[in-house]
């Protein structure tokens, strides 16, 4: 460690003298020994407070500081403004003294800011994905001048980008430098929660010829704190006060971080949180933090939670799960489960970062069960997760693998259109050329780019010249005109639910003609569909729907439904679980004995009706949904199809039908049924922000290939 500090810039020494560092931590010596002697690429994989971003940076300075570049040497991407504003901070903070500049650049920086930094081209330059989209188009005949001489890219939080198509769009967008550049800058990926290093390598060497070391450093033990309470919810006034009583009493005279997985929900808890305390005469201590929010009062939110030895108490989204220093945070409070171990894992490690133990209490809230509640309805999905998801890191430190995308096709439109906004006119085979060799595009066939070239002349969104080549068409051009043109994400994917012409609400993801939801207090059912408009037309039905469209659910990955079920099953006491949560466990394992779902997957309800719980992720869920509906529908006289994504499945079926369904679904998994034929030809889910522009056959196999899973599926039905 002495020997990766000798080497270090002086200014670099000299910081750390000043801010009384005994050592360098093992990752920062790890990652010095890489950086200074080795030409690899490096993947930082540390538990949160570790000292990544440190890592990453100290050798990279003093390699900059050492041999100085002509033009930006570095570069930094970070998934949100506020992550990019807080290591700016940290970055200024360490390079007071030296001769390297730093510049952050998002829609929040002022353009004078920006300007310094065309004029002058040096040192580091962090930035977002959406923001180096919009340097690679419009200052497209700059970008040798500034960055030519780049050496070093850091991609903060990189488990956020994999797996992602914003993930694929900076793996497209360093291969476009690149290639314009003809430089071959090292990168540097960041990350507290990776379970599969090898497939973070891959993603982070993609393009390139270089290797990537990833330092195995050994994780010291940390010390954590877990509790997980439950609470019924109804119309009555008490019911609801103790569950907010109790978020107020596990946040009072602390700083505190409430996650929540919707925007919704955050605005509700604090408003009830200031409610409380108005009422006992407290301070208002209460912020909300989430990307509708202001950038200013996000601000004034992190600085409250940064402040020393004041209380402040946050409810936030995935804005602050994601590694901004916040200072000294004595609790985190999670309502309703995380979607996955790795969410867990970040949001735990936001507390205990300055030594203490990390305090994270879980707080689940169900509605009160109706007398004629049906055996699924009875059962606490989310203590359930809360448990699987608990026990998975603490009995295995499994966290999920990130599967990769084959066809980021809203991505290929949004790349092509980004190259010809860049090179104004280009020959079909030389787009061809430029995009197809970008490395998320290798499953992509020249075929399916000529059919979306094709398809997009067609629809005016691309022109050809008298000389054969082709520039944006005017349809086109109303789109990337747009600051909006540069992220890959849409802010809102949601469908229209409509009873004829009269406006119910909107959700994520549209349940199969035939099947019913609930939404707006009702039940429906789903009439028709239309993708292009996303509309869902619906016709109120009878009785209560068992299905809840809430959308927005994320991935749920297999294992977790797996432990969950083993969970429900088995006879262990946990011993973080409340008073309340221990007690409601018990109920839901008695029940599902009595029920005998410790036997069978299949059980028989009420009014001709059966329920599958599946115990699979939602991507293996989503298939077996779609094989029962085109497969079963006549054979088991299906008349309906509903339930909650993951966690079960309801279907109106044939009087004398019970009998056969679990043995029709078991003999339907083991033909050789292909996948393309889970979705019709009427079919082309428009599941990201460009697909309304890519034709129906490409739309039908990005689906097929990237949203189901039937292999999965027929694997898990062949144990039931």
């Amino acid at each position: 460690m002495s020997d990766a500090f000798n080497r270090l810039a002086p200014f670099i020494q000299e910081y750390i003298y000043h801010h009384n560092w005994t050592e360098l931590r093992p990752v920062q010596a790890a990652a010095c020994q890489v950086i200074f002697d080795t030409d690899a690429h490096l993947l930082i994989a540390a538990a949160t407070a570790a000292g990544k971003t440190e890592a990453a940076f100290l050798p990279v300075l003093t390699v900059l500081h050492n041999n100085p570049t002509n033009t930006i040497g570095a570069l930094y991407i970070g998934p949100i403004k506020a992550l990019i504003n807080d290591q700016f901070e940290r970055l200024n903070d360490l390079l007071k003294t030296a001769d390297i500049p730093v510049y952050h650049w998002h829609g929040d920086v002022a353009q004078s800011r920006k300007n310094k930094l065309l004029q002058n081209p040096q040192g580091i330059l962090q930035i977002t994905p959406e923001s180096l989209e919009s340097l690679l188009v419009n200052k497209h005949k700059d970008l040798l001048r500034l960055f030519s001489d780049l050496r070093f890219v850091v991609i903060d939080e990189i488990h956020a980008f994999m797996g992602t198509e914003r993930g694929c769009q900076i793996i497209c967008q360093l291969q476009r430098l690149a290639n314009l550049t003809q430089t071959k800058p090292r990168r540097i990926g960041l990350s507290a929660t990776l379970g599969d290093y090898s497939m973070a390598e891959d993603w982070l060497r993609s393009g390139t010829d270089k290797p990537v070391i990833t330092p195995k450093v050994e994780a010291g033990k940390r010390q954590i704190k877990l509790a997980l309470e439950h609470f019924y919810i109804n119309n009555e006034e008490s019911d609801t006060a103790d569950y907010e009583q109790y978020i107020f009493h596990l946040s009072q005279a602390r700083k505190c971080l409430i996650f929540a997985n919707n925007r919704s929900q955050t605005e509700s808890i604090i408003a009830s949180l200031r409610e409380i305390a108005v009422h006992q005469s407290l301070p208002d201590i209460y912020h909300v933090h989430h990307g509708s929010i202001s950038a200013s009062l996000r601000q004034v939110a992190e600085n409250a939670m940064r402040e020393p030895h004041q209380s402040a108490v946050t409810a936030a989204t995935l804005t602050l799960e994601l590694g901004i220093d916040i200072g000294h945070l004595e609790r985190v409070i999670q309502l309703e489960s995380p979607l996955s171990v790795a969410s867990f894992l970040q949001r735990l490690g936001r507390a205990g970062r300055r030594g203490e133990a990390a305090d994270m209490r879980f707080v689940c809230a169900e509605d009160e069960l109706s007398a004629d509640a049906s055996l699924p309805e009875q059962i606490p999905w989310q203590l359930l997760q809360c448990i699987a998801i608990i026990q998975l890191y603490l009995e295995e430190r499994w966290i999920e693998p990130i599967k990769p995308i084959q066809y980021p096709l809203s991505l290929l439109y949004h790349q092509t259109m980004s190259v010809l906004v860049a090179t104004e006119a280009i020959s079909p085979t030389a787009l061809a050329q430029q995009i197809l060799t970008l490395p998320p595009f290798a499953a992509i066939s020249q075929e399916d780019y000529k059919l979306l070239l094709r398809y997009l002349i067609d629809i005016g969104h691309l022109q050809r010249t008298e000389q054969g080549k082709l520039i944006l068409g005017l349809a086109a051009e109303k789109i990337v005109g747009k600051f909006q043109f540069y992220a890959v994400f849409a802010d809102n994917q949601e469908y229209s639910v409509k009873q004829g012409s009269t406006a119910i609400g909107s959700i994520i993801m549209p349940p199969p003609v035939g099947s019913q939801f609930a939404l707006a207090g009702r039940s429906w059912e789903v009439l028709e569909i239309d993708f292009k408009k996303r509309n869902i037309i619906v016709k109120p039905v009878e009785g209560k729907a068992t299905s809840y469209w809430r959308g927005g659910g994320g991935t749920i990955h297999t294992k977790v439904l797996q432990r969950m079920k083993q969970a429900l099953l088995e006879d262990i006491e946990y011993s973080y679980l409340q008073k309340n949560a221990h007690q409601r466990l018990q109920i839901a394992r008695k029940l599902v004995q009595k029920a005998g779902l410790d036997q069978q997957n299949i059980l028989r309800l009420e009014n001709g009706k059966c329920c599958i719980f599946p115990w699979m992720g939602t991507v293996a869920y989503r298939t077996l949904v779609r094989l029962i509906n085109n497969f079963c529908r006549e054979s088991l006289e299906i008349s309906s199809i509903g339930g909650i994504n993951p966690y079960y499945l309801t279907m109106n079926i044939g009087k004398n039908k019970f009998k056969e369904v679990c043995q029709e679904i078991i003999a339907l998994c083991e033909q050789r049924i292909i996948p393309e034929s889970l979705v019709s030809d009427a079919e082309a889910p428009q599941m990201q922000k460009y697909d309304e522009f890519i034709p129906y056959p490409l739309l039908r196999k990005a689906f097929v290939y990237d949203y189901l899973d039937l292999a999965e599926v027929q694997q898990l039905v062949s144990h039931w």
